[in-house]
Order: structure tokens, then C-alpha cells, then sequence
């Protein structure tokens, strides 16, 4: 299966923790779940313009999410989805998350 650059890279993560990380040039970004390292580093390259050195992926499971209503507890789970931890070359920045 072929997927485009912007196919592939769906969005950035944007938390406490992957704004942290940027520090020490590591990105995260939200995947197709039909992506793999490859592909996600072409990606990652193509559209950012930098140099990976390290992609690392993630499986996030599905979490219970519950809420209290008039007629009683309702139980719903979020969907899975696919993360990439991308490390990029010391001196390159993806300017995106400079600004958040």
C-alpha cells in the first residue's frame, strides 16, 4: 500500500510531555495506523524538510471513558491509534511546535 507524505503524517501531538521532548529534537506525531518506520521517516522528511535519525512507534490503546447522564452511567472507549516519537538531527527544528 502506497500513502502520501500528508497521507501518513495525520497530526502533531501537542502535550505536556512530546512539548518537552522537543528539546531534545524528538517530535511526535499522530500516524496512519498502516505506516511504518519507513514511511513515516520519508514522511517526516519530505514535508518538514530535516534529517531523522531514530523513528520510534507507539500502538496507543483504547481507553474506558465513562459519563453519568439522567438515565444512568454511560460506557464508551476511545479509538486506538498509532504514534511516532521522531528524532531529527541536532541543528534542525520542525518549526511548527516552535510556536506552541
Amino acid at each position: 500500500m502506497t500513502l502520501q507524505a500528508t497521507q501518513v503524517i495525520l497530526r502533531p501531538v501537542i502535550s505536556e510531555k512530546s512539548m518537552d521532548q522537543t528539546s531534545r529534537q524528538k517530535y511526535t506525531f499522530a500516524v496512519a495506523d498502516a505506516a511504518n518506520k519507513m514511511q513515516i521517516k520519508a514522511a517526516v522528511e519530505e514535508l518538514f524538510k530535516v534529517t531523522v535519525l531514530d523513528v520510534n512507534v507507539l500502538t496507543m490503546k483504547r481507553k474506558e471513558k465513562s459519563r453519568n447522564r439522567g438515565r444512568g452511567r454511560q460506557v464508551g472507549y476511545t479509538s486506538p491509534w498509532k504514534k511516532a516519537v521522531v528524532t531529527v538531527k541536532a541543528g534542525d527544528s520542525i518549526e511548527f511546535f516552535e510556536g506552541v
